[in-house]
């Protein structure tokens, strides 16, 4: 389970991004929705141990992830939206580290490249590579090993359609195998039927005011196919959350 526990979090001193949030999320696959700026990449970012909160803490399995940070990050993944690696290393030397930090051997860097296409691609540096390879290579390093928490920020984002096919057949795989996997992304068709949950930035009053504070909150997700879409469409504009119930609630400001 990832625990954020009193998180506050912001990029300019007194301007927090996120404030008081308590959050909670277990195995299976949650949807973080709203509309753009509302917090979403930078909440996986503090779940992630990317950028590290001005108060409170974050937990992943029972281990603060900035003081036991060993543990914390062993089964841990992250794919962030942007594909920013070290330009002048090579796909293999990065993989390699991946594996190091895993406990993984080294055949698996290997293995991951060759199951997204770029097995022939080890020795090539980062700036040789397209922006889908790039994005390619980050899902490699997050399939090493067998992460518990996987932390995905637009995962189809730049692939083609038998790719796209592969990640979704390996969040599946996740999932099943009782792996958390958090999942932003503006494509919510592929996710909806699949996800138990969403969480979203909203505020108290029910409106995702981009200028107020926020909260987010925790919607288990209807069964049928027609009722989640639409009540992940609503989140995801940012639109009146009025009356609709909700599992969960963790103050948030806007932010993206």
């Amino acid at each position: 389970m990832i625990e954020l526990r009193g998180v506050t979090f912001g990029y300019a001193h007194g301007r927090p991004v996120l404030a008081g949030v308590d959050l909670a999320i277990g195995p299976g696959l949650t949807l973080v929705v709203g509309p753009n700026g509302s917090g979403k990449s930078s909440l996986l970012k503090l779940a992630a141990g990317v950028e590290a909160p001005e108060r409170g803490e974050v937990w992943v399995d029972g281990a603060d992830l900035w003081r036991d940070e060993v543990t914390a990050r062993r089964g841990l993944a992250y794919v962030p939206e942007q594909p920013e690696l070290t330009p002048y290393a090579t796909l293999g030397e990065i993989l390699d580290l991946v594996c190091r930090l895993r406990g993984e051997p080294r055949r698996s860097g290997g293995e991951a490249l060759a199951r997204l296409g770029l097995g022939g691609l080890a020795r090539r540096s980062v700036r040789e590579l397209s922006l889908g390879q790039r994005r390619r290579a980050l899902l490699a390093a997050a399939r090493i090993g067998a992460p518990r928490h996987v932390l995905l920020d637009e995962p189809l984002e730049s692939l083609d359609v038998a790719t796209r096919d592969d990640v979704i057949a390996w969040i599946d795989g996740l999932v099943a195998g009782g792996a958390a996997v958090v999942a932003v992304s503006h494509d919510l068709a592929p996710f909806a039927v699949r996800a138990a949950r969403a969480i979203a930035p909203v505020n108290p009053a029910g409106l995702a005011d981009p200028a107020g504070a926020r909260a987010v909150r925790s919607w288990g997700l209807p069964a049928a196919a027609a009722e989640r879409l639409a009540l992940l469409d609503r989140l995801a504009r940012g639109t009146s959350t009025a009356g609709i119930g909700f599992e969960g609630l963790a103050g948030l400001s806007a932010g993206s």
